[in-house]
Formats: structure tokens, C-alpha cells, sequence
């Protein structure tokens, strides 16, 4: 291996994880050579433009562009000729038929990039996968590499939250390599140097441990989720507060106040498919029993969508067809252009298949939304989006929508009526403002 100012790295996938990692890695002084078998992305990424939203990365890469340290390829040859250490970037979705983890990408890029080491490498996976596939990738690696078992894999879980991966990666909260090679710990150490030094905690564990570290994080956090939001359902029907019953949960630092935020619950690209994939494992594994809690979790998530409609029907009068509705909201979460499992666009659909005209407006994610639901129609501001409308939802907690000044709205509605599926707003200000406003797990 050689000395960690000189190491090179091959970034292998530029989605989301991939792009962000390689600007990143550009940033922090490293030789990085992002890898995507879509040619278009890649041409994309060259001219300096990310293919998805996410604040600061643009500035990134395009600084990394100019200053020669960051690169962009479709050939594993090239990458395997250029790197010394290669991350495992690729996507894992979901199976529709099951649930589980779909590893062909994971797969795929050990296959094509195998084949081409012909000198001593290390390759660290990235992606979440199924706890028990890192072994398995790692005997194929060997297998199909030259150079044999000088090619050696660990596992190293990503932690990045939408929005907020730039961050994430520059100033990462910890790093944990799963491997027993001291080549392997050697290059992750290496790269990750400089936030170590500043404190980032550094844990080294076996494949399987770093394997399940993402995935019960994420049901962890769904848990609470959940939780919260089972809690709204038993205060709308006794009559509490879930906002101030949540505040109060807070201040017991055994709890905390983070992610205890109740509404619509949660969607995008990791804590769905990570959940499910999780108890898919567990059935394959035999303890499915263990994390049988995920499927009520997953169940009060889906819930929350369903109550949603709900509220906005009994709004308006027990029936949507022939009435105008508003959704503010289309990304799963705000600062991001991501709508994989939005459920403010599941919110969004159903309503308009109940008869309604449904108008969405979203400050990052339109062209994704119109493209995924071209059913729906779409506006370029708030105001356009909410005229004439018999009943507004906020869906997504973007600032725009939380500093929304109702006076405004007021004067292009229909009948000032707005359900807050976020918990984003002043109640007191809005109702004082002539609004009827309802909220999850508030009267």
C-alpha cells in the first residue's frame, strides 16, 4: 500500500452515496476516480452537474473538476489501473416480490472489477447489504482476481443523511471497518485520517458486526419513528397532545428529543427497504421472531398516510371527488429532490384516485414528481399551487412551507383549510389567521 498523501481511490457507483463520497474524498486532498456503467451520468458528473439535489455538492465537484483531483470513468480497467483503495458505492434496492436486499448491483461490481487486479488492493464496500453477504463478496473477490487473495475486501457502512451528506462525509459522527486485515484497517485509516484526528470515533469490527451496524441503526430510528406516531394515535383519541407530549418525552435524556417528531412518518430511499430487508434476512437466518416489531413498525408508518387522508376528507365533507387540493411537498424530506417512497406523493395519488384534483408543489422535486406520477398535476410556487383549493396539505417540512404566511394563502384559496401532516406549523397563528387547522395526534 502506499503512503496515505498518495493514495488514489475508485469510487464504484455515483448515485447519491458514490457522488458524494468522490467530491468529498476530491475535497479532502485525495486522487478520486468516480466508476458508473451509465454513461449518461457519468458525461453528467464531467460537465459538473449532479444528477440529484443535494445542497453544497455542486460547489464540490465542480471545484474538484477544475483542480484535477477528482475524475470520472465507465472503465473498471481504468479504475482498477488508477486506485489503490476501491469503494462499494452501488445502489441495494429492494425486492418487490419479497422484500430483500437486491445485491446484483453489489455483485456486478466485484465481478467487473476483479478480473482487472493484478497487484495488491483492497476494496471496501460502502453499500447496505444483508448481514452475511460482505464474507461471501470477499471469497469472490479472490476467487476472480489475479492477483488472488492479495485482493482483499472489508466493509465499511455509510452514514450520510439526505440533505445533510456533505456534512456527513466531510465530518462523519464515526467510521467502522469490518475486517481482520491489517491492510485493509491500514487503508480506512488512511483515508479517513483527518476527521480521526478531529475526534471522529474509529471502531473496527468483524464483516458481520460493520454489516449490521446501518441496518439496526435505521430500524432504531423507524422505531422511534413509529413509536411517536403510534402515540399520536392514542392522543387524537383521548384527547392529548402528541406535540407536547413529545416535548416532554425529551427531556429524559434515556430518550432525547431527535427524530420524536410526529406526522406522516418516514419514506425515501434507506429506512423503508432497510427495514424490510432487515426482517427478510432475519426469516432467511432463522430468528425472525427478533424482528418481528419491524412489521408494526412498518405498519404505524404506513398508517399515518392513510389517517392523513383521512383528516383531509372529513375536512371537506366526507368526499373528494370533484373538490381542488393543494399538496405542498413531494421529496420524502426537505433539502433533498429524492421521492422514493414519498409519502407525500402516496398521499398525494391516492387522494387524486379518490376524484380529486390534485395540485403538488415542491421547491427541489417537480421534475422527479412529474415524472413518476404523471397523473397529478404540478405548480412552480406555492400560491399557484394552493389557488382555489377547498383544502391544503403540507406534506414536506421545507422552510418555505413552515414560514408560510397565511394572510397570503388566504387570498387565493378556496376555504382556508389546512392539514398539517408534519407538525410544521403554529396552530394558534394559523387559526388565528381564519384558518381550520388540523394536525396528527393534536385536537
Amino acid at each position: 500500500m502506499v503512503e496515505a498523501e498518495r493514495m488514489r481511490v475508485s469510487v464504484i457507483g455515483t448515485g447519491y452515496l458514490g457522488a458524494t463520497t468522490a467530491a468529498c474524498l476530491a475535497e479532502m486532498g485525495f486522487e478520486v476516480l468516480g466508476l458508473d456503467v451509465d454513461e449518461a451520468k457519468i458525461d453528467l458528473l464531467r460537465s459538473g452537474r449532479v444528477p440529484f439535489y443535494e445542497p453544497g455538492l455542486d460547489e464540490l465537484l465542480e471545484a474538484n473538476l477544475r483542480s484535477g483531483r477528482l475524475s470520472f470513468t465507465t472503465s473498471f480497467a481504468e479504475a482498477a489501473g488508477f486506485a489503490d483503495l476501491h469503494l462499494i458505492c452501488v445502489g441495494t434496492p429492494q425486492r418487490d416480490e419479497s422484500g430483500a436486499a437486491d445485491l446484483s448491483y453489489v455483485n456486478s461490481a466485484v465481478d467487473h472489477l476483479a478480473p482487472h487486479l493484478t497487484r495488491p488492493t483492497v476494496v471496501v464496500g460502502r453499500s447496505t447489504v444483508p448481514v452475511g453477504t460482505a464474507a461471501t463478496l470477499a471469497a469472490r473477490l479472490a476467487a476472480l482476481a489475479p492477483v488472488g487473495e492479495e485482493a482483499e475486501l472489508g466493509w465499511s457502512p455509510e452514514f450520510l443523511r439526505e440533505g445533510f451528506g456533505v456534512e456527513d462525509t466531510l465530518r462523519p459522527n464515526r467510521i467502522v471497518i469490518g475486517t481482520d486485515s491489517p491492510r485493509v484497517e491500514k487503508a480506512v485509516r488512511a483515508l479517513w485520517q483527518q476527521p480521526v484526528n478531529e475526534g471522529t470515533p474509529f471502531l473496527v469490527t468483524d464483516l458481520q458486526t460493520a454489516e449490521l451496524v446501518k441496518v439496526s441503526a435505521n430500524a432504531f430510528l423507524a422505531t422511534k419513528i413509529s413509536f411517536i406516531n403510534a402515540m399520536a394515535e392514542v392522543s387524537e383519541v383521548a384527547g392529548a397532545d402528541v406535540i407536547q407530549l413529545a416535548e416532554a418525552l425529551s427531556y429524559d435524556d434515556r430518550i432525547g428529543g431527535k427524530f420524536l417528531g410526529p406526522g406522516l412518518g418516514f419514506g425515501g430511499g434507506c429506512l423503508p427497504k432497510d427495514i424490510r430487508a432487515f426482517m427478510a434476512r432475519a426469516d432467511e437466518l432463522g430468528v425472525e421472531p427478533a424482528l418481528s416489531f419491524l412489521r408494526e413498525v412498518d405498519a404505524i408508518n404506513q398508517r399515518r398516510r392513510a389517517r392523513t387522508i383521512d383528516i383531509a376528507r372529513q375536512l371537506i365533507g366526507g368526499n373528494f371527488a370533484g373538490r381542488t387540493v393543494t399538496v405542498l411537498g413531494a421529496a420524502f424530506k426537505p433539502n433533498s429532490d429524492d421521492i422514493r417512497d414519498s409519502p407525500a406523493l402516496d398521499v398525494a395519488s391516492t387522494i387524486a384516485s379518490l376524484g380529486a384534483r390534485v395540485t403538488v408543489y415542491d421547491p427541489q422535486a417537480l421534475e422527479r414528481a412529474r415524472e413518476a406520477h404523471p397523473q397529478l398535476n404540478y405548480a412552480d410556487s406555492m400560491l399557484e399551487a394552493a389557488r382555489d383549493a377547498d383544502v391544503v396539505l403540507l406534506l414536506t417540512e421545507w422552510a418555505e412551507f413552515r414560514e408560510a404566511n397565511p394572510e397570503e394563502l388566504s387570498a387565493v384559496v378556496a376555504q382556508k383549510r389546512i392539514v398539517d401532516g408534519r407538525n410544521a406549523l403554529d396552530p394558534t397563528y394559523w387559526r388565528a389567521s381564519g384558518w381550520t387547522y388540523r394536525a396528527l395526534g393534536r385536537q
